[in-house]
């Protein structure tokens, strides 16, 4: 965006209006994101994660599990993808799931199942209704967050199903939560480019909306730092913000900066990752323009535990969870480790003066009998 596009008056009204923890509109964003005044938008990210959380910060401890990297959308912007027929593919049979889930059941205070994964070819919507009744079975306490909105559309449309209905059986297997992942940018334009055979805008929104009217509650997300416009960023942010006024089921947003290293997008475009500077700049911006998202995660096998610890001065409220172990941003070029502990998690967070609050899949606060654990 070119250095002095917005008049002073303007960047000095989108000011106040931060200041004041007043509704920014697109032209304010625009202007304070020119502005660049990290530290302002600093002070202003946090005061606002105050007023939605005061001084506590949530960690969970969870398990991911991606199910297979063979996809069929061959998207650009992916580093995790195969396809079919290729040696690198996988694809995790239920003996394999099981396996997984006995190491999940052995894992102290687990709430949370976290499952994404490809676009497979072949695989029946049916293999991914067992998952899910699997993972209730063999974890009947523990909350089953599975599926972006990418893989419901997928689902549907294999199936000739409706979204609806999609999800409906997917609930009635035990499904909990939506994460927020395939978001992307909200934009057609870009997403023809970046992941032309995924879902639309206007699906990825569709599924949300529909699995809030189902009292499915939700995460929401946006990866930056491709080929999108700051202005098409904001447009993003605008449209989870009208979402969450009509449904209110987003309960965290979260920030993925792209990581370039082996997509074809990343060659193709000569890309480099974005700098800690953009990665804080953006945090803060969203916190202030989503006021009506509570919680703001610092995905830190994304940024980096030293980066996702600063964030929390940015308007994150959230380090997200132990992960136990993740494939899809790794295989972009993430250098970051698979897992860390809840001990290490609370150490962070109450370095940065906050406090820990070790939470389930819905922000519920969680207690162990630590006796009882040992």
């Amino acid at each position: 965006m070119a250095e002095g596009k917005y008049r002073p008056v303007a960047v000095e009204a989108a000011r106040h209006k931060a200041e004041m923890g007043q509704r920014l509109t697109k032209e304010d964003a625009l202007a304070l994101y020119a502005d660049n005044d990290l530290l302002f938008l600093a002070r202003c990210a946090r005061a606002a994660k105050e007023r939605q959380s005061g001084r506590s910060v949530y960690y969970t401890v969870n398990r991911h599990i991606n199910l297979t990297n063979i996809c069929r959308a061959n998207c650009p912007l992916c580093a995790f993808q195969v396809e079919q027929g290729n040696a690198r593919g996988y694809v995790m049979e239920h003996d394999d799931i099981a396996r997984v889930l006995a190491q999940a059941k052995a894992t102290p205070h687990l709430t949370e199942i976290h499952i994404v994964s490809a676009l497979h070819p072949d695989k029946p919507f049916q293999y991914y209704v067992d998952v899910v009744k699997q993972v209730r079975a063999a974890l009947p306490g523990v909350d089953v967050k599975a599926f972006t909105p990418v893989e419901i559309v997928n689902f549907a449309h294999e199936t000739g199903q409706s979204i609806r209905e999609v999800l409906e059986i997917l609930q009635q297997a035990g499904l909990d939560s939506l994460p927020g992942g395939g978001a992307e940018i909200l934009s057609d334009r870009v997403r023809e480019i970046i992941c032309p055979k995924k879902a639309t805008t206007a699906e990825w929104l569709a599924t949300m909306r529909t699995a809030h009217e189902l009292g499915i509650r939700t995460n929401c997300s946006m990866m930056y730092g491709h080929i999108e416009t700051i202005e098409e960023r904001i447009d993003h942010l605008l449209a989870l913000r009208a979402l969450q006024d009509e449904t209110h089921g987003f309960q965290a947003f979260m920030l993925f900066p792209f990581h370039p290293a082996h997509t074809q997008l990343g060659e193709e475009q000569h890309l480099q990752r974005v700098g800690s500077w953009e990665d804080m700049k953006m945090l803060a911006l969203s916190r202030l323009v989503l006021d009506n998202v509570a919680h703001f995660k610092a995905f830190w096998i994304m940024l980096t535990l030293p980066i996702a610890q600063l964030a929390l001065g940015f308007g994150a409220d959230d380090l997200d969870g132990t992960i136990g172990e993740e494939k899809i941003i790794h295989a972009a070029g993430a250098r970051t480790q698979t897992g860390i502990t809840r001990t290490q998690l609370q150490a962070i967070i109450r370095e940065t003066g906050y406090e820990p609050v070790e939470r389930d899949t819905f922000y519920q606060p969680v207690h162990f009998d630590e006796e009882a654990q040992a």
